[in-house]
């Protein structure tokens, strides 16, 4: 059945909820997983140069110790249930754009996901990346809520 299972997460409650299911599925069915997260690059502040460039460093500072963190907490629970697991974070304007190249570069044969995360307004706006993962994603993609 599925042998390599891509879970995105992004901190939130719901995505974390959606890790232990991921896991617990993976679990059962023997397969290994790949943990991503995503960042998106600094915004743009109109600022002098010196002051953006460290504005900038602050926050690629800032979400790196912050994906980190993420990435280390799944790497610990795969661990703990024994699921055989790597993480990955990506840097990407749009999150589903980078799940799903990253599911298709790891081999990734099902995405798991929670059902929304963190994109808060946005979301309603432009819809939510999870809609978008289950709109482009060739892979097929098991939602969870």
């Amino acid at each position: 059945m599925f042998q390599h299972i891509l879970i995105p997460i992004d901190g939130t409650a719901l995505s974390q909820a959606a890790l232990e299911k991921g896991l617990a599925f993976a679990r059962e069915i023997g397969a290994r997983v790949t943990v991503i997260t995503t960042v998106e690059p600094a915004p743009m502040v109109v600022a002098a140069y010196v002051q953006l460039a460290q504005s900038q460093a602050r926050y690629h500072q800032h979400v790196a110790e912050q994906a980190a963190r993420y990435l280390n907490d799944a790497m610990a629970r795969a661990k703990a249930v024994g699921v055989p697991c790597e993480a990955v974070q990506v840097e990407r304007d749009h999150p589903y754009e980078a799940i799903i190249e990253t599911a298709a570069d790891r081999g990734c044969d099902l995405i798991a996901m929670a059902s929304h995360g963190r994109r808060g307004i946005s979301a309603l706006v432009l819809g939510s990346e999870t809609t978008k993962v289950l709109t482009y994603s060739k892979v097929p993609v098991l939602v969870f809520r």
